[in-house]
């Protein structure tokens, strides 16, 4: 998440001088360029590594400031969530044995990660989006006790104008509010870093654009949100909607999204990046800059552009331009790749990035200017095909050429990536090894995302949905940690998640959230026919803003049978008639016991869930008889 000291830039002064000193760092960059300041004729790797904590129910496990206290070293540091934790790889120079370095210092560190996760009791799952997670996951208190977060926090809900509305549609549909941009740490992801020289940074920027699609249909790994099917790589769509500030406007007026894929080629220099997003993206953070930008120029140093980095640092590109110092104090350009999901392995992800590395180095080496043989639309439209489709996308390629994506990996993308590997001197072994996994992979169209979807399908209706997805994130951890690429795991078994019973700790693990509700003007004769047609005792009441307003049972009927004509000269009665007002309700995050409870002392069968004042699910007696029963059976057969 970047730089930490920082503040939220809310004094209109405060604004005006991180502006002026963002603008003195833009022109630091531009006579670095000019004077050949930044690095040239190197290349080099690394990565940052995303995960998620999670307890022995396979649930988020808030536990991360905890951890990184066991964990020494600088690799490691927070996320957004204290359910997350991020590491970082030492560069490496592109050759040699770069791709096995690589994955040994994966492995390394997750071993570490693993280790002091266990001391306090929690595993680590490396998923694009973990299966468990639940909507009451994503309150501020789960938020990492950072000023940076609160800040952006601040900043961004500001700019939206309060809550933030998500809308994603796959095979399943979710529509859902949130007040907080904690939603973005259900995101977690694997970001790969290529050093380039500033003359060659705008073709490689833009081939690194072209290849986005392929990379991402082949590495598809996070289908699944709060139990909805959705896209291959629900992460592009979740996060460019859990950071975007835009609001509706009067009329047809164009706004940039804050995460984006970009709006056009890159024509000759990273400056354009850095100017485009400044230009229409706002500083919402500042911190302190005691160094002049020229000062350390004068004195032949590398300035550490505070505010360029910072303000870039809140624009969240699919590829990102990054400047940074290396250890040499020479300053460096890198692409960032944020595309790939984390998980489903260690090799895996290295597989990905493998493809990565060696596709942008074969198109460079092959073509003079991608621009000439591919529009930007094309580029722009791949991009979002493959991550709602995966490996079923088709993709609009070189030349206006439109495949499949799989026949397009595997027979031009994967030869053109072996041949960049190989005339960037990586050793013939580790370009066998982690391009034969990915051709695997999408030769038997087994990515993370099948795995997940495929899974979930065989489950079937074994159990409540919140004991299969505990199955799923128990599978996926165990499957990594026999380190076996994707492509030849087994499908998940309900008895993975370690029992059922963990599954009904809260009411939001098992609550209906398929509800039929009437309006308070709507006639009783609709009540009536809903509870016969569903089989049902209740029907909740709300009015137009989803907000409960009250509850209809049989019991609350029985005074109008034999007296009640719907054909009277008063007109049908209304349903606030009849209805109790005020029923007693839960929120999602309400234990168990104390929703029985509840039951038991005021005598209901029928318990609504509501969320800041909005109907979101139900739970009944029906239920907990299932839960008796399942309980009852367990017992009988010990």
């Amino acid at each position: 998440m970047g730089e930490q000291n920082v503040r939220h830039a809310t004094e209109v002064a405060e604004l005006r001088r991180f502006l002026k000193r963002l603008l003195r760092d833009v022109k630091a960059m531009e006579h670095m360029l000019e004077h050949g300041l930044i690095e040239s004729g190197v290349r080099r790797i690394g990565a940052e590594q995303e995960l998620f904590l999670v307890d022995d129910t396979w649930r988020p496990a808030p536990l991360a400031t905890e951890v990184l206290g066991t964990l020494a070293g600088p690799h490691f540091t927070t996320e957004l969530a204290r359910f997350n934790l991020e590491f970082n790889l030492d560069p490496v120079a592109f050759g040699g044995t770069c791709l096995s370095q690589l994955e040994g210092q994966l492995e390394s560190l997750l071993a570490r990660a693993r280790d002091a996760a266990a001391e306090h009791g929690a595993r680590v799952v490396l998923t694009g989006i973990l299966p468990t997670l639940t909507k009451g996951d994503l309150e501020l208190e789960n938020m990492t006790p950072n000023p940076r977060y609160f800040a952006l926090n601040d900043a961004l809900t500001r700019l939206r104008g309060g809550e933030y509305s998500f809308h994603i549609k796959g095979i399943d549909e979710l529509n859902f509010h949130h007040n907080n941009i904690m939603v973005e740490a259900c995101n977690t992801s694997f970001q790969v870093h290529f050093q380039v020289g500033p003359e060659e940074f705008a073709r490689m920027y833009n081939i690194a654009q072209a290849a986005a699609a392929p990379i991402l249909a082949a590495a598809a790994n996070s289908p699944l949100l709060f139990g909805k099917r959705l896209w291959r790589e629900t992460r592009v769509a979740l996060f460019q909607q859990s950071i975007d500030t835009r609001r509706s406007a009067p009329h047809l007026r164009e706004q940039a999204p804050r995460v984006s894929f970009g709006r056009q080629w890159v024509r000759s220099s990273a400056l354009e990046i850095f100017r485009e997003d400044i230009a229409r993206f706002r500083a919402i953070l500042s911190t302190e800059m005691e160094e002049d930008p020229f000062e350390a120029l004068g004195e032949g140093r590398a300035p550490d552009l505070p505010a360029l980095r910072l303000h870039n640092s809140t624009v969240y590109r699919w590829n990102r331009v990054c400047y940074g110092i290396g250890e040499g104090g020479r300053a460096h350009l890198r692409i960032e790749n944020r595309t790939l999901s984390s998980g489903p392995t260690v090799r895996d992800e290295v597989a990905n990035a493998a493809f990565w590395f060696g596709l942008v180095s074969g198109l460079l080496g092959r073509y003079e200017d991608i621009t000439r043989h591919m529009r930007f639309e094309d580029a722009h439209a791949n991009f979002f095909a493959a991550a709602q489709h995966g490996l079923n996308a088709q993709l609009t390629w070189l030349e206006g050429r439109i495949l499949p994506a799989r026949d397009l990996i595997l027979k031009e993308l994967l030869p053109l990536a072996r041949e960049g590997l190989l005339a960037s001197g990586v050793d013939d072994g580790d370009v066998e090894l982690y391009l034969g996994v990915l051709e695997e992979r999408v030769r038997s169209s087994h990515t993370g995302a099948q795995w997940l979807l495929s899974s979930f399908a065989t489950l079937g209706e074994k159990g409540p949905l919140a004991e299969r997805l505990s199955a799923l994130t128990a599978a996926t951890a165990h499957r990594q940690e026999h380190r076996g690429p994707v492509h030849g795991w087994e499908p998940a078994r309900l008895e993975e998640a370690g029992g059922w019973k963990h599954n009904y700790l809260r009411v939001e693990q098992y609550m209906d959230t398929d509800l039929i509700t009437v309006g308070p003007d709507e006639p009783v004769e609709l009540v009536t026919h809903l509870m016969e047609w569903n089989r049902v005792r209740h029907v909740l009441v709300e009015d137009e803003d989803n907000r409960l307003v009250g509850i209809v049972s049989r019991r609350s009927l029985l005074p109008l049978v034999g007296s009640y004509d719907p054909e009277s000269v008063d007109g049908p009665l209304p349903v606030s008639e009849v209805m109790q007002p005020d029923p007693i309700t839960v929120a999602p995050e309400t234990s168990t016991l104390e929703a029985i409870e509840l039951m038991r002392q005021h005598r209901i069968s029928c318990l609504p869930v509501v969320k800041n004042g909005h109907l979101v699910g139900t739970v009944t007696q029906d239920q907990y008889m299932e839960i008796a029963g399942r309980l009852l059976e367990q017992k009988l057969r010990e």
